[in-house]
Formats: C-alpha cells, structure tokens, sequence
C-alpha cells in the first residue's frame, strides 16, 4: 500500500505543502507570532522532512535533526494557545488547497486529521515548561488510517 508520504508526491510533494504552510502562516496576524523571534532559514525543508517521517517516509528528520523530545520542546513553554492552534490548521487547510492536494478528498482527510492532531495533542501537550518534556521520545507515524500506537 501507498504511504501518505508517497501519496502526496514524496519529499517534493512535502516541500511543497511546508512552504506553501509557512507562507500562509506568516501572512497570518495570530499564527506569525510564533515567528516573531526569528526562525531557522531552512524552516520548510525541515518541517518537510519531520512530516515526511511522521507520515512514512524516510527518517530524514530524526537522522540530520534531532527526536521528537527535540521537536516538542521547541513548542512547549508558552502556555495556551487555542486561537493560535486553530488558526494554524486552518493555513494548514488552506495550504492544501493551495498546493492542489485537497483534490484527494481521503488524502485531504488523513492530512487534515493528522495536522489537527499533532497541533492539539502533540505539541500541545507541555505548556507549563519545555523542561518537562521527556526524552527520547519518537517522532509519531500516522497512517491512511491514523496514529500508528505501538
């Protein structure tokens, strides 16, 4: 079977979606906030590789960056943020349409739901401090049919 990664056009289909995210989110008066301390250049590449491996490509982001531990505690440390969540799915939605991948509408679904997931329940889990995240953790994998648990 066809890998989520695969289906939206391996790692050119996954840059593709990053950049045409990233610009949707600076454009974006609640979400670019996030950015305003300043952000790695290579910031799409990067977000492409981890989606890549969290939707079953190759570990291109564990391997050259760093583990989920990593990944969460660059987002954790900053209290709430709802508003900010969901207007980063809804660039994330757009950014599909933009980049043509919403014409799939199952491909569509499981982006969207995995998207929505890892925004409010990944990298939302540590508010309070950075310093609670623990280590080690995996980048999760999500399938056409979901988290992949165990």
């Amino acid at each position: 079977m066809v890998t989520v990664f695969e289906a939206l056009g391996g790692g050119p289909g996954m840059l593709r979606l990053a950049e045409a995210w990233h610009a949707r989110v600076m454009a974006d008066e609640v979400v670019s906030h996030a950015f305003s301390h300043g952000f790695n250049p290579e910031h799409s590449e990067r977000l492409a590789a981890y989606w890549g491996e969290a939707l079953g490509g190759p570990p291109e982001y564990s391997e050259a960056y760093g583990d989920e531990s990593y990944v969460v505690r660059l987002h954790s440390g900053n209290g709430p943020h709802e508003e900010m969540d969901r207007r980063a799915i809804a660039c994330f939605d757009q950014a599909l349409t933009d980049t043509g991948l919403d014409a799939d509408e199952r491909l569509r679904a499981v982006l969207h739901d995995y998207f929505a997931w890892a925004t409010t329940v990944a990298m939302s889990e540590y508010h309070a401090s950075a310093d609670e995240v623990p280590a080690d953790l995996s980048i999760p994998r999500w399938s056409w049919d979901g988290l992949i648990v165990g």
